[in-house]
């Protein structure tokens, strides 16, 4: 594709998020701050599977902010888009989070800290919930399940970047990596998910 049509493209991508009227000021603010992951070209690797561990749950219940009353953790927004591998947006894709929380520990009795929503016409998609602990022998991660309709589920876990644990963990890897940043009141983190198909 030529250098045009590329940039074309991503004006259009950029143009069409900023140009919708759901996406607040902080949105806005914080697309800005923050280059997608991966960066999206023509014909891009899809992102990389990994399992799903043995904490997940199915039908959780559908909503953005994981956050619980009276949590100590940090507060962590993550946003991002559900793209193709030619860059366009996945309108409806179901993404599905579930995380430890503050201690290490997951819910498997209930839904605390688990959720999911569906990406709007922009394939745009946001969480509000809270920083992950360290338990053994992982580091700080979110699982995730992304499907876009009648299609395929991708599973696959987010990390954070600069965390010493990193190293040592057997899953990690350096293409789920989020970018993060200081927000107010916690942190902003990013990640663009590329499902397998064009």
């Amino acid at each position: 594709m030529s250098n045009t049509n590329e940039h074309s493209r991503r004006r259009f991508l950029i143009g069409g998020a900023l140009a919708a009227g759901s996406m607040a000021a902080s949105d806005l603010a914080f697309a800005q701050q923050l280059s997608p992951t991966p960066q999206c070209k023509d014909n891009d690797e899809p992102t990389v599977r990994q399992t799903d561990g043995p904490f997940y749950k199915p039908r959780s219940p559908q909503r953005a902010d994981l956050r619980e009353p009276g949590a100590s953790g940090r507060s962590v927004e993550l946003t991002g888009l559900v793209l193709t591998r030619s860059c366009r947006p996945v309108a409806g894709a179901l993404v599905d989070l579930w995380q430890a929380d503050d201690k290490g520990e997951y819910d498997n009795g209930g839904f605390r800290y688990r959720g999911h929503q569906f990406a709007d016409a922009q394939g745009r998609y946001k969480f509000l919930t809270i920083l992950p602990a360290v338990y053994s022998g992982r580091t700080r991660h979110f699982h995730v399940k992304v499907q876009a309709p009648r299609q395929p589920i991708l599973t696959t876990q987010l990390y954070f970047p600069d965390e010493p644990q990193n190293r040592r963990d057997g899953l990690f890897r350096r293409e789920l990596l989020m970018h993060v940043a200081k927000s107010e009141g916690g942190l902003s983190a990013r990640f663009d998910f590329v499902l397998d198909m064009v």
